[in-house]
């Protein structure tokens, strides 16, 4: 009965996803669409950034060495500002290493002309075609200290012919947020319009999951409005919309680059391809620049790891509308999230996140222990009525109708109901869809281990019972990596499957025996922390059904 419970929550949850995406995932834009879309461009006066460029590939250390550098550092990161162009392109995590066995930390930007360019700028764009303004080429000049940390700015300075200067003041905190406040300075007697702006390009698509679990590329939350928009999406389409709040980047799995535009000021947000992906948006009023005076506007840009008190901090304290979901916590937000912060609890208490996992996974058997109860009590009366059914069976096996009957005249006879069985697996669906999305996208579950031969959790178990688990010295393909607690997990399912009233159909009790392992092959490549979760939710079930069943055999026997 259980085994045959896992196999209907397998299948509803197939049913979720496939409801999820043709009732809740966006819609294609259509035709039309796209023409208003286009229309609304066309009407809109704030100018384009767009910037024609033609360079040359080379290797990103090579590129760091072609323009100064104005160096920055504080405990999370470290990198530089190139002074041509003044764009942020070239940072490095310093608490994230590539992989597990290597020391090489993760390098998430790099200067435009290096193959995996990736870089933020910011500035003052006009329709005014008679002024100069600083464009990818100009080269300024920086005031104050050599490094920027978090305990000194900086200040980029460049003039054009006009006499007419642009200055960025850039902080840092001690994380991941750059402040820029930017100034405008007119020392003639002109008038002028300005647009703020802000953009981050990338040149090629990273190395994604390319699963469904998790959304990787463009993204935003504008007017508490939701948009993300896949690498392919923004091949095939542009994505405009104006808005009076919000913030727009590029997310990838664990880190993300943001820009937050200036509060209560109306801008417009594009998602475009021209040989590279551009996140982008333009403020839609201008700033008047009179004579002899100067405008100011400010953009913070967050390039962070997605660590939940990080972004969920920086939501708070700058107060920037919907930033949590940088972190993609999907639809089931409200049971992912909250479970997230138990296992992070059990995790400062216990020192482990695997040992975690199990803390919550008893914690989730307690709330669902009356269900569970109640299910149990069912199952045991059906396996004490099992040789009744086969009698019945027997009996009637040429009338399936009178069959179906009799056996309904039983089960409400006995007051069992069969489908209780199923009650428990089917509430705890989505807590498995939680956890399994918490394990996922979470950077803090990234290369934690467990006990033994698990070093990373958020990666499936590294061995493989085809070479006795490491002892016989070859390797085996990943196909047949069905590891030590993948096994755990399908022994228990089949002791399990032991303790549950098997099918009257012999046939049928022959398929269901081979369920565990179908489902041990189907589980070994998820993450070793569900499947632990999953290994120790057995035992636990077999625990509680098995003090259940005595319970109420001996009451049935009397």
């Amino acid at each position: 009965m259980e085994t045959r419970n896992v196999i209907a929550a397998i299948s509803l949850s197939a049913a979720v996803i496939i409801l999820y995406s043709l009732f809740f995932a966006p819609p294609p834009i259509s035709k039309e669409n796209i023409e208003k879309t286009n229309n609304t461009e066309q009407n809109n006066d704030a100018p384009s950034i767009d910037q024609k460029e033609n360079l040359i590939e080379i290797s990103r250390e090579e590129a760091l060495s072609q323009s100064e550098r104005v160096q920055f550092e504080n405990q999370s990161i470290i990198g530089s500002i190139s002074l041509k162009g003044a764009a942020i392109d070239d940072l490095i995590f310093k608490e994230y290493n590539v992989s597990l066995d290597s020391d090489e930390k993760v390098k998430l930007l790099g200067p435009r002309n290096s193959k995996n360019g990736y870089f933020v700028e910011s500035g003052f764009i006009t329709n005014d075609k008679n002024i100069d303004i600083p464009n990818a080429e100009s080269i300024w000049s920086f005031l104050g200290d050599n490094k920027l940390t978090n305990q000194s700015s900086i200040t980029l300075s460049w003039t054009n012919d006009q006499g007419i200067t642009f200055e960025k003041e850039i902080s840092l905190d001690d994380k991941f947020l750059f402040s820029i406040k930017q100034r405008v300075i007119n020392p003639t007697t002109n008038e002028y319009d300005f647009y703020s702006y802000g953009q981050i390009i990338r040149k090629q698509i990273p190395d994604i999951s390319n699963f469904y679990i998790l959304h990787e590329g463009l993204i935003a939350t504008l007017d508490d409005e939701l948009i993300e928009e896949d690498y392919d999406d923004i091949q095939e389409k542009k994505f405009t919309k104006v808005a009076q709040k919000g913030w727009l980047g590029i997310s990838d799995k664990f880190w993300i680059t943001s820009l937050i535009p200036s509060k209560d000021k109306e801008f417009k947000t594009t998602f475009d391809y021209k040989d590279k992906f551009r996140a982008n948006f333009v403020s839609t009023n201008p700033l008047e620049l009179k004579a002899n005076s100067s405008i100011e506007d400010e953009v913070k840009i967050i390039i962070a790891a997605k660590r939940v008190d990080v972004i969920d901090g920086y939501s708070e304290s700058l107060d920037i509308d919907k930033f949590d979901l940088a972190i993609d916590w999907g639809f089931l937000y409200f049971i992912t999230k909250p479970l997230f912060f138990g296992i992070d609890y059990f995790f400062n208490l216990l020192g482990n996140y695997g040992l975690a996992i199990i803390a919550i996974t008893i914690c989730i058997r307690l709330v669902f222990f009356p269900l569970a109860n109640f299910s149990f009590r069912s199952m045991a009366k059906m396996k004490a009525l099992q040789p009744e059914m086969v009698r019945l069976k027997d009996l009637h096996k040429e009338d399936k109708v009178k069959l179906q009957q009799e056996m309904m005249a039983l089960y409400k006879k006995e007051k069992v109901n069969p489908m209780s069985g199923c009650l428990p697996i089917l509430v705890q669906i989505p807590v498995f869809f939680a956890l399994y999305k918490v394990l996922f996208v979470t950077i803090e579950m990234r290369q934690m281990p467990f006990f033994g031969w698990i070093q990373d959790l958020s990666e499936r178990d590294p061995t493989s019972l085809f070479n006795l688990f490491g002892l016989l010295p070859y390797d085996v393909p990943s196909f047949l990596m069905i590891g030590a607690w993948p096994v755990a997990m399908g022994v228990s399912m089949f002791i399990q499957q032991k303790l549950n009233p098997a099918p009257t159909d012999p046939m049928q009790a022959k398929i269901f025996m081979f369920f565990p392992l179908f489902l041990t092959v189907i589980l070994a490549p998820f993450p070793a922390g569900l499947v632990i979760y999953w290994t120790v939710n057995n035992i636990l079930t077999m625990a509680q059904q098995v003090f259940i069943m005595k319970r109420t055999t001996v009451k049935t026997t009397n």
